[in-house]
């Protein structure tokens, strides 16, 4: 079975969470008694179970993206209007 990140982990719902568990846990089951063509069908379903959690991260992501350029023009319009405000000085 594979595992998904601890970065989706994170961001799965209680429920979500419960239910991929209880899904790893059977996976593992089945993998012990060699039963690998039923592995398959559970792993799908673990990864359509994630998916949520996998947009919730690339939301996550892009926002601190757009944080970030919003900070980064702030800085340029103070550095801008400090170097303005200089130039009166002189």
């Amino acid at each position: 079975m594979r595992h998904c990140s601890v970065q989706v982990r994170g961001l799965l719902t209680r429920e979500e969470l419960d239910r991929y568990n209880a899904l790893i846990e059977v996976g593992h089951f089945l993998e012990e008694h060699k039963r690998y063509d039923l592995v398959a069908p559970v792993q799908k379903e673990i990864d359509i179970l994630i998916l949520p959690a996998i947009e919730r991260l690339k939301e996550k992501s892009r926002q601190r993206d757009r944080d970030t350029e919003e900070y980064l023009r702030r800085k340029a319009l103070e550095q801008e209007l400090a170097k303005l405000a200089e130039e009166d000085d002189d």
